[in-house]
């Protein structure tokens, strides 16, 4: 095969690997954020239990490290919603010992509660059902792993242009041809939970209506 027909593929692999939102720079991040993780839970007590780390903080960690922008992946949901979820899921336990029954009850109970504190984060549900299946040794371990992770994600996003915690990017300058009414309407009208801020995606119409313009 003549070489240029290798070159734009390899280009192409190497674009989506190392760009801006290649997946190298989350990969190497989640590298990062569960290796503070395993670092924190050292910091333990020793003897205190044998485990190290909790399963879920590997999901927080391709949120926190990959996908630093969705509000689903700001420390508050993040330590907030992990942490709720499984002292539900704790709690239905000492309620309900029988798993069958106390594992789905958890979870709905949980999403419940994430929903309402407005710190909703997906691995909370599986959070939700280690605390079910009686397991309250991991929340201390829980917390210290999720604040190892995230003192990663502060570190590593920022260090890499994406700012952690996320702030909306300012919108340009000048009127805009819809008001946020009209945001807010539409919004309503579709009905679903979209994973982006309000903020980002007034930025995101802001700055694509005023290249419209820009180019004539």
């Amino acid at each position: 095969m003549p070489d240029s027909l290798l070159v734009h593929p390899l280009a192409r692999a190497a674009s989506r690997a190392t760009g801006r939102l290649g997946y190298l720079r989350g990969a190497l991040g989640g590298a990062l954020g569960i290796a503070l993780a395993l670092l924190a839970a050292r910091l333990l007590p020793s003897g205190w239990q044998g485990a190290l780390l909790v399963a879920p903080v590997g999901a927080s960690a391709v949120l926190v490290l990959a996908l630093p922008a969705s509000p689903l992946a700001q420390p508050w949901p993040v330590l907030g919603g992990s942490l709720l979820a499984m002292l539900v899921g704790l709690l239905v336990h000492a309620a309900v010992p029988a798993p069958a029954l106390a594992a789905p009850l958890a979870l709905g109970l949980a999403l419940v509660a994430m929903s309402l504190a407005r710190c909703l984060h997906p691995p909370g549900g599986a959070c939700a059902l280690i605390g079910a299946l009686g397991h309250p040794a991991m929340l201390p371990l829980l917390a210290v792993n999720l604040a190892g992770l995230l003192v990663a994600g502060w570190l590593w996003n920022n260090a890499t242009g994406h700012r952690y915690p996320h702030g909306a990017a300012p919108a340009p300058a000048g009127p805009a041809r819809y008001s946020p009414a009209d945001l807010d309407a539409v919004l309503e009208e579709w009905d679903e939970v979209l994973d982006i801020s309000r903020e980002d995606l007034d930025a995101l119409f802001r700055a694509v209506e005023a290249r419209v313009i820009a180019r004539g």
